[in-house]
C-alpha cells in the first residue's frame, strides 16, 4: 500500500497548525465560545453576494485574465490599498487565491533554495511553513510586550546576514498582536531596508480595521520603497468575505509580470464571478465601514473585560480584531493556559507559542463573536483567572 513513504520531506514534516487544533477540539464540545479563529462572524453584505450572483446570470463563468478582470485590478488602484491610486492597474497589480496565495505565489517566485526571510516574532504562524516549503529559512526578529510588539531597525540590522537573508516581511495591523506599527517606526524599517537592499513584503490584510484615530501608513510610500516592497491585501477580513478567496498584490511591475505567468500553471486565474463580486465591494467602502464599526464596539467591549480580570497584562491594539494580552503570572505555559480555559471555561483563545518563540506565555484572543457571546466569555475567563490567581 502506497502511503506517506512517497512524500517528501517537506510535506512529511508539515503539521497541523496550533489554532486547527484548538478549534478541531473546541469543535467536539457544546457550548463553546470561540475565540480562536481569526474570521469575521458576520456574513458577506447581501448586495456583494448579487452582484456576484448577476455576474453567473449574466455569462461571467469563463476563464478570467491570469492577472484578474481589469475592472477589479482598476477597483483595487483605486479603493483597495492603504496606499490609494498609488499602482498601474494594468502592469503593477494581480488578483491571487487570498492572501496566502499572494505571499505563497510571491515566496515561488523570489525565492531560492536557502535564502533568508526576516518575519517578525510573534508572527502568524503560515509564515514560516510557506517560506520553508518555498525552500527559504524563516528567520524570526523577536519583538516585546513593552515595544508594542513592533520590530526595531537595530533587530532588523542584527538578523541580517550579507548574501543571504533576502526579504523582510512586516504585517501591520499585525496577527496574532493587533498592533500597528507607528509612522516613525515605520520610516525607520523603511531605511534599513534600502541600506540593506531587501525586497520588502507589506501584508496590509487587515488594513481597513483600524482604531482609535491611528494612523494608515503603508511602507510602500516611503522613499526608495515603491522599487522593492510588494504589498498584499485580501477582501477576507475588512469585507468579511473569507470564503471567497479573494486576494490581490501590488509591486514593482517587473516581478508582477513574472508572478502573471507562474500563477497560470498553479490556479490559472481566479474565480471569475467572484471578481465581479468584489469589484462591486470596492464601489461600497461603506460596507467595509460597517464591518470595521463592529469590530471598533467588540474591541471596546474586550478590552474593558480585560482590564478587570486579575494576573491578565493586556496590550493597547490599534487594529485587526486581536488581542495579545500577557498570561506569565499564572506560571503554566500558553499550551497549559489554553487548554484548560477551554476544558473549564469553554472559551477557546490561541497559545502565544503558536506564533513563535517570542508569543509563549501570551494568547491571542480574537474579538470576533457576537457582543454577548464576548460578554459571557469575559465573565468566564475571570472567573477562571481568579481561580488560578487565588
Amino acid at each position: 500500500m502506497i502511503g506517506e513513504e512517497r512524500l517528501n520531506a517537506k510535506a512529511r514534516s508539515i503539521n497541523l497548525g496550533a489554532i486547527r487544533e484548538v478549534f478541531d477540539k473546541a469543535s467536539k464540545m457544546e457550548n463553546v465560545i470561540n475565540m480562536g479563529i481569526g474570521e469575521p462572524n458576520q456574513d458577506t453584505h447581501l448586495d456583494i453576494c448579487r452582484a456576484c450572483a448577476d455576474a453567473l446570470m449574466h455569462g461571467k463563468t469563463h476563464y478570467a485574465p491570469n492577472a484578474g478582470i481589469p475592472q477589479l485590478r482598476k477597483a483595487l488602484s483605486e479603493n483597495g490599498f492603504i496606499a490609494k491610486n498609488f499602482f498601474n492597474p494594468d502592469t503593477e497589480i494581480m488578483v491571487t487565491n487570498g492572501g496566502m496565495g499572494a505571499f505563497a505565489l510571491i515566496m515561488q517566485c523570489v525565492l531560492t533554495l536557502g535564502d533568508q526571510v526576516l518575519i517578525q516574532d510573534p508572527q502568524y504562524l503560515n509564515f514560516k511553513q510557506t517560506i520553508n516549503l518555498c525552500g527559504g529559512i524563516a528567520v524570526p526578529v523577536p519583538t516585546t510586550f513593552e515595544s508594542g510588539f513592533c520590530m526595531k531597525a537595530e533587530d532588523i540590522r542584527k538578523k541580517y546576514v550579507k548574501g543571504k537573508t533576502k526579504i523582510l516581511i512586516i504585517n501591520s495591523p499585525n496577527n496574532p498582536t493587533g498592533e500597528v506599527i507607528p509612522k516613525e517606526k515605520l520610516a525607520e524599517i523603511a531605511k534599513v531596508a534600502c541600506e540593506l537592499d531587501l525586497l520588502v513584503i507589506s501584508d496590509e490584510v487587515y488594513g481597513s480595521l483600524i482604531y482609535d484615530n491611528a494612523e494608515k501608513c503603508s511602507i510602500v510610500t516611503f522613499p526608495g520603497m515603491k522599487e522593492r516592497t510588494i504589498v498584499v491585501g485580501s477582501f477576507s477580513k475588512g469585507y468579511a468575505m473569507t470564503g471567497w478567496r479573494i486576494g490581490y498584490l501590488a509591486g514593482p511591475e517587473g516581478i508582477v509580470n513574472k508572478m502573471i505567468k507562474v500563477q497560470e500553471y498553479f490556479n490559472s486565474c481566479i474565480n471569475t464571478s467572484a471578481q465581479y463580486g468584489a469589484t462591486f465591494a470596492l464601489k461600497h467602502p461603506e460596507f467595509e465601514e460597517e464591518v470595521r464599526q463592529s469590530f471598533a464596539e467588540r474591541r471596546e467591549i474586550v478590552l474593558q473585560g480585560f482590564d478587570s480580570i486579575q494576573g491578565i497584562k493586556r496590550n493597547n491594539p490599534k487594529g485587526a480584531f486581536y488581542l495579545f494580552p500577557d498570561i506569565k503570572s499564572f506560571g503554566m505555559d500558553s499550551v497549559t493556559f489554553c487548554n484548560k480555559l477551554l476544558d473549564e471555561a469553554k472559551v477557546v483563545c490561541t497559545p502565544g507559542s503558536a506564533f513563535g518563540e517570542c508569543g509563549e506565555g501570551f494568547m491571542r484572543v480574537a474579538y470576533t463573536a457576537e457582543k454577548d457571546k464576548l460578554l459571557q466569555a469575559l465573565d468566564s475567563i475571570n472567573a477562571f483567572c481568579l481561580k488560578y490567581k487565588n
